[in-house]
């Protein structure tokens, strides 16, 4: 039902009530699939390939360490970058709309910065484009995010906000069998993500309708403005709170139980064919989230509850680090994978359709879903460096996983504390 607010609000702010087509979910979708390919297979792959080519000591948490130095620096940077690009392009007044002229040009910086890195030789190259290439990625998703809450109404963003997740680890698959089968190499590794990212963005980015907000209904434009708005209330708004820091708590919980699963394998297990059993885990994991993400992401629009399908979802990932750190064999990790899998696919859709309706203000969706993506995707890029900080304080993967548990348990918490959503 249409709201005096929405009858009353410019169109660029409305609340939407129209249901979005299966065309556009399925463009929504393939242009997150370019996104996360040109995202995980450098991160999964390429990107640890390439350091370890200049880590001469043979020890792994070297090389572990130089790749989680490197991923930290870009987090800082996507740190900074998500809210603020939110901030710019709920301000953006152009003729083509508030959110295309961002994810055009996220796209663009992603592909070429990604282009570059396959050419760079040095550490310091490798670091100085892959942060570029984070911030491409921000940029983009920041704005590719904000198209749910600009377009599709709050009964049908569970099933939407699945076409983010489900690519993710379609996504993941994809781009590692594509980059070791047809686009062998660093150089051609990369340029593929890079082209195939563009193709898969460009026809979203052309054909999304995308309002444009009038010059009067625009927020100041000043950067004390921009400052000031990235500050939002926890005690003025308390869910948008509980939900980003459940957000930040899981995030950082699956990335401590799944950034280092390749060295649990090798050293951990002593598993002799660790490479290949890593891609059966990535297939496992790969097929729950898929159909978990979906079918979640669907029953929950339709029964009109979140905070259920979250909290489970948090507590499937804690109970997966558990039987890492207490059952360390490798049928368990498959069993682990599996509810890794069924937790996080959940937690990726249904979180995403809670955020969007958490949110404190229509004139600032853009910027306030930048700040919820900061807990996606900061806690990947610390987790490196965190877990190998972690397995060597702690004796070793059992506390890591212990630790990944516990921040999943403590994001069920926090999430059970959101009140205005069902």
């Amino acid at each position: 039902m249409t709201t005096e607010r929405d009858e009353a609000a410019p169109q660029a702010l409305a609340e939407p009530v129209r249901r979005v087509g299966g065309a556009w979910i399925a463009l929504f979708g393939a242009g997150w699939l370019g996104v996360w390919m040109a995202q995980l297979t450098p991160v999964q792959l390429l990107l640890p390939l390439q350091v370890e080519q200049h880590v001469t000591s043979g020890e792994w948490t070297d090389s572990v360490v130089a790749f989680g130095v490197i991923s930290a620096i870009a987090g800082v940077f996507a740190l900074v970058t998500f809210p603020i690009t939110g901030a710019l392009s709920d301000r953006t007044t152009s003729r083509f709309g508030r959110r295309r002229p961002w994810i055009a040009a996220g796209a663009v910086l992603f592909a070429v910065a990604l282009f570059l890195l396959g050419l760079q030789s040095s550490l310091a190259g490798v670091g100085l484009w892959w942060t570029v290439a984070i911030i491409g990625f921000c940029v983009l998703s920041a704005a590719l995010t904000a198209a749910i809450s600009d377009q599709v109404p709050v009964d049908q963003r569970g099933l939407v906000s699945s076409f983010i997740s489900a690519p993710q680890a379609v996504g993941l698959i994809l781009g590692v069998l594509l980059a070791t089968t047809l686009f062998t190499g660093q150089f051609f590794g990369y340029t593929a993500m890079a082209v195939l990212l563009v193709v898969l963005v460009a026809p979203f980015c052309l054909v999304m309708p995308d309002a444009q907000l009038a010059r009067s209904d625009r927020p100041v434009l000043t950067v004390r403005a921009i400052v000031q708005s990235m500050w939002v209330s926890p005690r003025a708004h308390p869910d948008f709170g509980w939900t980003l820091t459940s957000r930040i708590l899981v995030n950082i919980g699956n990335a401590l139980g799944t950034t280092l699963l390749l060295y649990f394998l090798m050293f951990g297990l002593r598993d002799p064919n660790a490479e290949d059993d890593l891609l059966l885990l990535i297939v496992i994991y790969t097929v729950f989230v898929v159909v978990a993400s979906i079918v979640a992401g669907a029953l929950s629009d339709r029964l009109g509850r979140r905070r259920i399908f979250v909290l489970a979802a948090a507590v499937l990932q804690a109970v997966a680090a558990l039987l890492l750190a207490f059952v360390p064999e490798l049928t368990v990790t498959m069993v682990a994978a599996a509810l890794l899998g069924l937790g996080y696919g959940t937690f990726l859709s249904v979180d995403q359709a809670l955020a969007t309706q958490v949110l404190p203000d229509p004139a600032s969706r853009g910027k306030d879903l930048g700040i919820m993506n900061i807990a996606t995707a900061v806690p990947q890029a610390i987790a490196p460096l965190l877990g190998a900080a972690v397995v060597s304080w702690l004796g070793g993967f059992p506390g890591l996983f212990l630790l990944s548990a516990l921040f999943g348990f403590a994001g069920a918490v926090a999430v059970s504390r959101v009140r205005s959503v069902r």
